[in-house]
């Protein structure tokens, strides 16, 4: 059985400034892998005590040992090449320049230092290690209770089939999905062997129904939006087959707009996905941005079936101030209306470091906030 977990977290955390330089110098090849990895654990273990003493009851490694939240895959594959030519933005595909906020330009320059190419899969794809590998094995080691291992949707890989490069090896972007389904289908066996609790997709790609402000030109490009969502649902689906149910074992999937650098890249509310996205994905658990008026009403949670949870991101993990702990409780009164109550838990909307700088807050402020969520959870929930 699933455990109801009432204080989560989405699973990245701000690293210390030894990892950062160790980090860069990685990146500037004045350092191995393995220094990284090194300079990598003992950071972690810095986040797994930071997590214990908040009273979180589920640990992660931090994801330090990525420069991105999406690094996993990319890094445990040959195969992956920078596309010269890369394809111009589409309705499927945001812009580069996209980060919104106080700290959107930033955001933008961050985004080309930690992921600088567009790729292309230029031969058959080899997984050369397991994609996340390290962070389980350093986490069984470590971790003083159950731990989280987070994976990007299998959408991130939506833009690397190159035709007259890729149709060499795979003779259809299908083709090449089924090869990626295939070798995430065989790291989640992998992770749960391994004694992980809690397994956590995270995707960008629902928020192109949910923004009006992409959903329009999708329209006018002549997708079909109902079979669109289905084929990513059933892609997600596919992915974590077989995982849930595994005794023991969470399945979460995370639905985000967007966390660099406090900015944020995605609006709009869940209706437009809600009844098709909450009915049909095979998970336990449903980690849902709920910081902002930008993410609507809690209305749509009326179609969460009741075999499923909701995590209510009630807490800013780009904002440095505290919320108020009594608001916090008032909203989790107001989605009971929608969910019942013993189906509901909190967590800050995103990571605090989806991108290796981190957001604009100290350490400090993190740990106040991962506090604070402990404390709504256990005066909500005992």
């Amino acid at each position: 059985m699933a455990s109801p977990f009432r204080a989560d977290h989405v699973g990245s955390l701000l690293r210390p400034p030894e990892m950062l330089e160790a980090r860069r110098a990685y990146n500037a090849k004045q350092i191995s892998w393995e220094q990284l990895k090194e300079a990598a654990d003992k950071a972690a273990l810095k986040a797994i005590d930071a997590q214990k003493q908040a009273g979180i009851g589920i640990y992660t490694d931090g994801e330090y040992r990525r420069a991105i939240w999406s690094g996993a895959l990319r890094d445990s594959l040959e195969g992956l090449v920078p596309d010269p030519d890369p394809p111009p933005p589409s309705p499927l595909t945001p812009a580069p320049n996209r980060w919104q906020g106080e700290f959107g330009e930033i955001a933008n320059e961050t985004l080309r230092e930690v992921s600088p190419n567009a790729l292309m899969v230029n031969q058959r794809l080899r997984l050369t290690h397991m994609m996340t590998g390290d962070e389980a094995a350093f986490l069984k080691q470590h971790a003083p209770g159950p731990w989280k291992v987070t994976l990007a949707a299998v959408s991130r890989t939506a833009t690397w089939f190159k035709p007259g490069v890729t149709d060499k090896f795979y003779k259809s972007p299908e083709e090449l999905q089924d090869e990626l389904l295939g070798f995430r289908k065989q790291e989640l066996k992998n992770l749960i062997d391994m004694g992980c609790s809690y397994i956590q997709l995270d995707s960008l790609r629902y928020t192109s129904w949910m923004n009006p402000v992409r959903r329009q030109p999708m329209v006018d490009a002549g997708l079909d939006l109902d079979k669109e969502l289905d084929e990513q649902i059933a892609w997600d689906n596919a992915s974590i087959e077989g995982a849930r149910g595994t005794p023991g074992v969470t399945v979460g999937h995370h639905i985000c707009r967007g966390n660099n650098r406090s900015a944020w890249s995605g609006q709009g509310g869940y209706e437009p996905v809600a009844e098709k996205l909450f009915r049909q994905m095979n998970v336990d658990r449903f980690l849902l941005e709920y910081d902002t008026e930008r993410a609507g009403g809690f209305e749509p949670l009326r179609f969460v079936p009741r075999d499923k949870m909701v995590v209510l991101g009630i807490v800013s993990s780009k904002l440095a101030a505290p919320e108020d702990k009594d608001m916090l409780k008032r909203r989790v009164e107001e989605a009971s209306k929608y969910v019942a109550l013993d189906r509901l838990a909190i967590s800050p909307q995103c990571g605090f470091a989806s991108t290796m700088p981190g957001n604009m807050l100290s350490w400090d402020e993190q740990q106040r906030k991962l506090e604070l969520v402990v404390e709504v959870a256990r005066d909500v929930w005992g």
